[in-house]
């Protein structure tokens, strides 16, 4: 049972070059084409007025629900009165062709497909390209319907149909008598679809996503959370470079009414690190070989400066701007695309990536065609960790305030340090160890030595500072320290009174540029979980855990951040921070 009813009730499809939101009542809400980072050709979920949407609409003695077809990323929303009933099936294509390449297209398509009876329907059909930045003209040509914006921007969509034309422009009540398809294209299509063909592009389809999860590990516990976790962050991988976006949207806020709207839609070097050693766990190396590929290719030159984020296509200017006449998700601006964060300076990104490296060359220390090329980022990596691991930054929370000693960025510093000593005894039989050994050490000493506040008995936030933060639960999960070291133990424990209220865990609680924080960090609190976990703390894990769970959407999909009190699920959608400590923290219950 789902605690909220109105909870970001969107599933998400994709086929790892785009995506779109489809709200619970079958209404696409979100989306940009040709890919992820692109201007939307519906945007409702951030002005209900202008946004822009598809739906199939009926009257309201039918019910709505809506599911994955199993093991797969295709959606499926019912329409039923017990007399009529027909289906919605929302899917982008993706499956392997006869020449064994990827099949991709920029496109949406959508079945609506006769259960029984004689449905009647009304299509509501309104896309507002270019974010709605200006007037939207669609009209009716012999073999589709063309959306066209040419006034601010130029751009064009293509809607493909065997239902009447007249009945979709004028959303004209319509009997459903037979199936019914839709190919929502930003390309004007050479071969034109019919329903055998879109019927066949949904079996293979589903064939391709069913595969892919038959090569995920079945667990005990949770194997549906983990599952639908998987192949979320799947969806969030642009397989053309390997980046792997934070989130599939832009500006929806941690908190409503308030200025925290950022926009997730590119690669976050942390975020992505922690996803690819994540999916390799459950034994999906292609994502991992192609984001290490990524990271190759953005940092082609020894003296490269490791940004802390990228565009999908290795882009390093990400200039921000915001969209005034847009009204924000539940009236809360602004809407922002762009993200100024990627000229910030933080230090755990190097730790982090390192961590991933490590993890990488380790799982697969026979595939060493990348090696050598890895052993140079390794070393490029530990001569700007030994020039700047004492120096203040952003942190991991990215505050755009003053710099700041965060402990969490001192602690990557030492992990990027330590794998590279364990990559070191893995590739060149330890030849580096004597170089880096004591700057490991030194490392480990100032934090030992400045983090810990002895009143508090806790490390802390930041080098001297009394404010607690849920990223230092991570000491132990990094091997920094041991579960039963009296001090992380500690720590654990003032973190949990301090920061988690009701199950959901603040990232912090003191004031930062914008204020107090007012909403839980979802991936903040799968962090409490697995550190209770492994302090023996196992049975208040797992409550912890399935209380958690339950505040997912109808999907078991989770955004950035939960409401204290409403448990309304906020922040971009869906966050790949979410799923992929859910999916840790998972594994981390299974073993008992």
């Amino acid at each position: 049972m789902r605690i909220n009813q109105e909870n970001l009730n969107y599933g998400i499809i994709g086929n790892c070059k785009s995506s779109a939101l489809i709200k619970d009542d079958s209404s696409i809400d979100w989306c940009c084409l040709p890919q992820f980072d692109s201007d939307s050709i519906f945007c409702k979920i951030l002005d209900k007025e202008i946004g822009g949407n598809f739906k199939i609409e009926c009257d309201d003695s039918y019910r709505i629900t809506q599911k994955y077809f199993k093991k797969t990323c295709v959606l499926q929303t019912n329409f039923s009165n017990g007399e009529n009933e027909f289906e919605v099936i929302d899917f982008m294509p993706r499956f392997k062709k006869e020449n064994g390449k990827y099949y991709t297209p920029p496109e949406i398509v959508r079945i609506l497909k006769l259960k029984k009876g004689s449905p009647i329907f009304k299509v509501l059909y309104d896309p507002r390209l270019a974010f709605a930045s200006g007037n939207t003209k669609t009209y009716k040509k012999e073999n589709f319907i063309v959306s066209i914006v040419d006034d601010e921007k130029y751009e064009t969509l293509f809607l493909y149909s065997n239902l009447n034309k007249e009945a979709i422009i004028n959303s004209s009540e319509t009997t459903l008598n037979e199936n019914i398809y839709f190919v929502i294209s930003y390309n004007e299509k050479i071969n034109l679809p019919n329903i055998e063909k879109v019927f066949f592009e949904l079996d293979q389809t589903k064939v391709y996503w069913k595969s892919w999860c038959y090569k995920t590990p079945s667990f005990e516990s949770y194997n549906d959370e983990i599952l639908r976790s998987a192949m979320t962050l799947k969806l969030l991988n642009f397989e053309k470079t390997g980046a792997i976006i934070a989130a599939a949207t832009t500006s929806i806020p941690e908190a409503i009414g308030e200025q925290r709207n950022w926009d997730y839609r590119f690669c976050w070097i942390r975020d992505a690190s922690m996803v690819i050693k994540v999916i390799s766990k459950i034994g999906h190396v292609k994502m991992v070989k192609n984001f290490i590929d990524f990271i190759l290719n953005i940092i082609p030159d020894k003296n490269e400066k490791l940004q802390i984020m990228y565009g999908i296509s290795g882009e390093k200017n990400l200039h921000e701007e915001t969209l005034d006449y847009l009204s924000g998700f539940k009236n809360s601006k602004p809407v922002r695309t762009g993200n100024a964060a990627y000229i910030q300076k933080q230090n755990d990104i190097y730790g982090i990536l390192m961590d991933a490296i490590h993890f990488q060359i380790q799982k697969y220390s026979n595939d060493d065609d990348k090696h050598e090329e890895l052993w140079s980022v390794v070393k490029s990596i530990i001569w700007v960790v030994r020039n700047s691991w004492k120096l203040a930054d952003k942190g991991i929370w990215e505050i755009r305030g003053d710099n700041m000693h965060f402990t969490f960025s001192k602690l990557l510093c030492w992990v990027a340090v330590d794998r590279a000593i364990k990559i070191s005894k893995i590739i060149q039989d330890g030849k580096s160890i004597h170089k880096w050994a004591p700057l490991r050490e030194e490392i480990y000493d100032d934090i030992m030595e400045n983090a810990w506040n002895e009143e508090i008995q806790a490390f802390t936030q930041t080098y001297g500072g009394k404010d607690l933060d849920a990223s230092v639960l991570l000491m132990e999960d990094y091997g920094f320290i041991n579960a039963e070291n009296p001090k992380y133990i500690s720590t654990v424990k003032a973190i949990e009174k301090e920061l988690l209220v009701d199950g959901l865990m603040y990232r912090y609680k003191n004031e930062d540029d914008f204020g107090l924080p007012s909403s839980s960090f979802t991936v903040c609190t799968f962090w409490m979980i697995n550190s209770l976990h492994k302090i023996g703390e196992k049975d208040k894990a797992k409550k912890i855990f399935e209380k958690l769970i339950s505040y997912s959407n109808h999907l078991n999909l989770f955004s950035e951040d939960i409401d204290f009190k409403t448990k309304e699920l906020l922040g971009n959608f869906p966050q790949a921070y979410s799923h992929l400590a859910l999916i840790d923290t998972a594994i981390t219950l299974n073993n008992k």
